[in-house]
């Protein structure tokens, strides 16, 4: 199956991401106090008013809280009026069986999109019966056949578990168990500008070697930062907006969407 290649409207790609939006079957689920189907459309109607129309949409994991085949159903509801492509990779919570089943285009699920000076490697994390996430031998072997047949083009890595420590010690014990593997790959190219993921709950922002490191809020509940063991921020849910130059720079910016 070859990947896809998106149209892009101008030469900076823009790209919106939400992610961990934890949907239920039921729309009046709850996750943590919050009502997350009506978080997620507080927090699209805010995108939609301020940071549109994107070249595509991106969701970085945990679509569904219940690991149902219905709750994809309830987010394509929301996602297909869009009419954008959504670029989806599983978190801890999915089940990518039921991901690649229920979205169909315009939803793209785990694969490497190309655009005209982009190409985004949408890496699953996924391992069955843990929080903790893992990058197989296989998907390693992906990533680094698109980083060599796209030398000429900037590249973004799109995961769900944080391949860093992002400083709250029960987080940073269920992130991703390989990050030494993902690194090796890397650093064997000069391609990569930057890795975005989810599952953290909460902003993140750094650098390692030239490659930028990103980590956006939910656009549910957020984790607290900075905390050893597991504790919940008040703060809104959100989302991040991304200008990719021609040239490999980055802008981008998180939203947060309050009452």
């Amino acid at each position: 199956m070859s990947n896809p290649h998106l149209e892009q409207s101008e030469a900076t790609l823009r790209l919106v991401q939400f992610t961990d939006p934890h949907l239920f079957a039921d729309r009046r689920g709850e996750m943590r106090g919050v009502n997350t189907y009506d978080s997620l459309n507080k927090v699209l109607d805010a995108a939609r008013r301020d940071h549109w129309t994107p070249d595509a949409v991106l969701v970085t994991g945990d679509i569904a809280q219940d690991e149902s085949r219905a709750g994809y159903r309830v987010f394509r509801e929301l996602f297909d009026p869009l009419s954008l492509p959504v670029l989806c990779l599983p978190g801890n919570h999915d089940d990518p069986k039921f991901m690649r089943e229920e979205l169909k285009d315009p939803f793209i699920v785990t694969r490497d999109v190309m655009f005209d000076s982009w190409c985004l490697p949408l890496l699953s994390t996924y391992v069955r019966g843990t929080a903790a996430g893992e990058i197989s031998r296989d998907s390693l072997k992906r990533l680094a056949a698109a980083l060599s047949a796209n030398e000429e083009k900037h590249v973004l890595i799109c995961l769900h578990h944080q391949p860093v420590p992002v400083g709250s010690k029960w987080l940073d014990g269920v992130g991703l168990r390989n990050p030494e593997d993902l690194f090796s790959v890397i650093d064997k190219f000069e391609n990569v500008r930057g890795i975005l993921w989810g599952h953290v709950h909460q902003e993140f922002d750094a650098e390692r070697k030239g490659v930028r490191l990103m980590a956006s809020p939910s656009t549910c509940r957020q984790f607290l930062p900075d905390s050893d063991q597991f504790a919940l921020d008040d703060g809104p849910p959100g989302y991040r907006w991304l200008r990719l130059g021609p040239d490999g720079k980055i802008e981008t910016g998180v939203v947060y969407v309050d009452d």
